[in-house]
């Protein structure tokens, strides 16, 4: 399938779906798709008089059925776009899943910027508003912490202790703190001192502790780290100050004396991190890093459709929403570089799914088209399926600019940031990028 999808709004499918739905047990999303969603579990021999077919097997709720007769080889199409290929002539009526539709190449018109509008931002005044917290840089807060951060992980016992220390009973008499939350991770130590990972971890734990969402900052380094506490701050442009902190274990003699330190530092800073009050601010101030997971047959037709939808009001007051998980995206790019600002915007997408596809090789991963146990038995078929439902989350206004992992994103509108398609890693980016909300959809459910 070439050219640039934009199907119609979601609340015109709404109101076509709400129609059919006494009658007719499947979702239509495209005139001319040839398989039909099952909005329930449909039992062997239903009549479907709208669709003009008789199931010929039990389709589980989310799940798929070909509309018309299918050819061996012939393209299946869901909301007009390829999610696979027929592995096999198929009738009408015929369930469809992993076990008929086959993965592979697709023919794909990027188009890059060639269908690009510009986004009709709507004047300050009229902007929506809510109550954020207004750095002393200009930057907007959605949440006031004070982060105990590590820049190896050798440190993180001492973190943890340092943030446990601080109860709500010792923070009563700061009720513009929202808490003292510890930053621990696993990089830092038995790495290379230089390299693209260790330039990755200094740029996410920079991102963090530059967020406006951090009031205060300690940070927390050891003789081990190879990720060296001054190198770090240099790398990163970062000095110590009122608001930031750092601490040498090894100047304390020790870890119970380095945690007392620790403590006290944190302590020094928090009638400046307190410092904050909540105003009324404009919507554009928002930067919503946008996820989802545990995603089924129905993600992609309504929670991802619907979140979009929402992406493109928050565009037209100023905001920015991050689309991300680039792997997830792989097989409807071309919907997305069609619509790019520019024609380098949309190569660089182009760039990054390649780099995946070059570092994927030899390795049994999603991009090679399976997906995980979950979302195949919610009706997912691989991940082109999978990819079509996630890219509705950035709705149907222009990308405006695409961002590597954890860069700071600084351009308004819809932007895409290249992470992993793992949800923890790939929010922690967003993060790091400065994402200051993250709105996570999901269908069968996400532990994260």
């Amino acid at each position: 399938m070439t050219g640039c999808i934009n199907p119609a709004p979601v609340e015109d499918r709404t109101a076509m779906t709400a129609t059919q739905a006494a009658g007719n047990p499947f979702i239509r999303l495209d005139p001319l798709d040839n398989v039909v969603v099952a909005r329930r579990d449909v039992p062997a021999g239903t009549a479907v008089a709208a669709e003009g077919l008789v199931t010929r097997q039990d389709v589980p709720s989310g799940h798929k059925v070909a509309a018309r007769d299918l050819k061996q080889g012939e393209r299946v199409l869901k909301y007009q776009t390829i999610i696979g290929f027929a592995t096999e002539d198929i009738p009408a009526g015929t369930w469809m899943h992993s076990h008929n539709i086959g993965f592979g190449e697709v023919d794909k018109d990027y188009r890059h910027g060639q269908d690009y509008r510009p986004i009709a931002i709507l004047p300050p005044a009229q902007r929506a508003r809510f109550q954020g917290i207004v750095r002393a840089d200009g930057r907007v807060a959605t949440r006031n912490h004070v982060g105990v951060f590590i820049v190896g992980h050798s440190g993180a016992a001492v973190a943890r202790r340092v943030a446990d220390a601080f109860t709500d009973a010792m923070l009563a008499a700061y009720p513009n703190i929202d808490g003292i939350v510890p930053f621990i991770h696993e990089q830092g130590s038995g790495m290379e001192r230089s390299g693209e990972a260790m330039a990755l971890l200094q740029r996410t734990l920079g991102g963090y502790l530059r967020h406006p969402n951090i009031g205060a900052a300690l940070v927390i380094g050891t003789d081990s780290d190879q990720n060296g506490l001054d190198a770090f701050l240099a790398a990163q442009g970062l000095a110590p100050g009122p608001r930031l902190k750092t601490l040498r274990v090894r100047d304390h003699g020790g870890t119970r004396r380095a945690i007392a330190a620790g403590i006290e530092a944190v302590q020094s800073m928090l009638p400046l991190a307190n410092d904050a009050t909540r105003e009324p601010v404009s919507a554009e101030h928002l930067t919503i890093g946008l996820q989802c997971g545990g995603s089924d047959g129905f993600s992609g037709l309504s929670a991802n459709p619907s979140l979009g939808a929402a992406m493109d009001i928050l565009v037209r007051h100023g905001g920015t929403a991050i689309l991300s998980e680039t792997t997830e995206i792989f097989g409807v790019e071309h919907t997305l570089t069609c619509r790019a600002v520019t024609p380098a915007v949309g190569e660089k997408l182009v760039e990054r799914i390649n780099w995946w596809l070059e570092y994927q090789k030899g390795r049994d991963v999603q991009i090679n088209g399976r997906v995980s146990p979950g979302n195949n038995q919610g009706g997912l078929a691989n991940v082109l399926e999978k990819s079509l439902g996630g890219a509705k989350k950035g709705g149907n206004t222009a990308l405006m600019a695409v961002y590597e992992y954890a860069e700071p994103v600084t351009t308004h509108g819809l932007v895409f940031m290249d992470t992993p398609g793992y949800d923890p890693v790939s929010a922690t980016g967003q993060i790091a990028g400065g994402a200051n909300l993250i709105c996570f959809t999901t269908g069968r459910g996400s532990c994260f």
